[in-house]
């Protein structure tokens, strides 16, 4: 059974003392909660309607509901219903994360006219408008339950210069991410979370990194969801399980070294939640300045993570230009697609503290080989069998 919340119908008392007909007033009152600066509070709603005098007259008179109050009745009745449940989320308000979630609310007709009658024949000044509470899967109370009261990292990654089948994977990659719990002990896995790659799920075609040059394959592109999604998880210090760098540097993967590939089954990230506490993940995108991020939040465990700028060493020229089918591109010409990158060795380091005390340190190592640049030609260009 759904708990029952109350509209109060009330008459102002200083009605009586100046002796003047005040008019009616729907009134309702109920509460949500809010989580900020880690804490869970209650913060009120008010809404109130007027009630016409002459219906109030009519059905004192008759002992009964007059008919003249039933548009009122369905114009609260539509309002109150169409409020939906909607899940907690966090947004940042002015540099402060708040989560807030909606309950939905359900009229009560019949209580709403057995209540409001029996007030008008006793002569109270109030009344109760009955409503049932339809309170969300992903509630304030559930997020607090789970100890996720506070920010804890984001990650975040620019695909600026994307084409459109690159950006499509991005997002929905991303959305496929959005607003889920990292149980404490929980070994977060993105090839599972992600699920299926093709288009049965909305994904489409695009380019990957394949054989020493680029093929089209379902979900070109995801690695920019498993690169940003990693840096979030790595800043709130959660160990590593698995991880792979590229075959070679990806610009949009920049700071070098700062990223996560991956190619189900053979290539996946994993990451174990140590914090001890639930974990929840936001998505988050922008595609005005084509960026995409990812929000970590749970409880305040006392970490500081620092995260070193990229130390690059060994530098290899980059290889000879490989080509890829294009049908687009006429017999004869090319259109280039990837830029030739120098092999080269990136080393991040992790210092994890707590109070001040360091209890966890990482090195984050990368190895990247040449990168020759990848153009697209003709399918039945003489260039495509030198591949082979």
């Amino acid at each position: 059974m759904l708990p029952l919340l109350t509209l109060a119908l009330a008459v102002p008392a200083q009605a009586a003392q100046s002796g003047k007909s005040q008019p009616f007033k729907l009134i309702l009152k109920t509460s949500e909660q809010k989580i900020q600066k880690g804490r869970v509070t209650e913060h009120p709603i008010v809404k109130s309607w007027t009630v016409p005098a002459a219906g109030i007259a009519a059905s004192k008179k008759h002992r009964k509901l007059s008919t003249t109050l039933v548009p009122l009745l369905n114009r609260i009745e539509k309002q109150v219903n169409a409020r939906k449940p909607e899940p907690a989320v966090f947004r940042n308000v002015s540099g402060r994360w708040i989560a807030t979630d909606q309950t939905g609310w359900l009229f009560d007709r019949d209580r709403t006219k057995a209540n409001l009658l029996m007030a008008i024949r006793s002569g109270k000044g109030q009344a109760q408008v009955a409503f049932k509470e339809i309170r969300p899967r992903r509630s304030v109370a559930l997020l607090a339950k789970r100890g996720v009261r506070t920010h804890v990292a984001t990650g975040s990654s620019s695909y600026a210069g994307s084409p459109s089948f690159r950006e499509k994977n991005i997002l929905v990659g991303a959305s496929k991410l959005d607003n889920f719990f990292i149980a404490p002990g929980h070994e977060f896995n993105f090839n599972e979370e992600i699920g299926q790659i093709d288009a049965s799920t909305g994904f489409v075609k695009g380019f990957v990194i394949t054989g020493g040059t680029l093929e089209k394959e379902d979900g070109g592109g995801i690695c920019q969801v498993s690169t940003t999604i990693f840096r979030a998880l790595y800043k709130a210090g959660l160990p590593i399980t698995e991880r792979h760098e590229h075959s070679h540097r990806v610009k949009y993967y920049d700071p070098v070294g700062f990223e996560a590939t991956v190619y189900a089954p053979a290539k996946n990230l994993r990451m174990k939640n140590d914090t001890g506490a639930y974990l929840m993940i936001q998505a988050g995108w922008d595609t005005a300045a084509k960026t995409v991020r990812f929000d970590v939040f749970g409880a305040n465990t006392g970490r500081t993570v620092n995260i070193s700028k990229p130390s690059i060493t060994r530098f290899k020229a980059p290889k000879n230009p490989s080509y890829t089918a294009d049908p687009n591109v006429a017999r004869g010409a090319r259109r280039l697609l990837d830029t030739p990158a120098q092999g080269m060795t990136s080393v991040l380091r992790r210092t994890i503290k707590v109070k001040g005390k360091v209890i966890s340190r990482h090195t984050l190592k990368s190895t990247y080989e040449p990168w020759g640049a990848v153009y697209g030609v003709n399918p039945k260009d003489r260039r495509l069998k030198s591949r082979s």
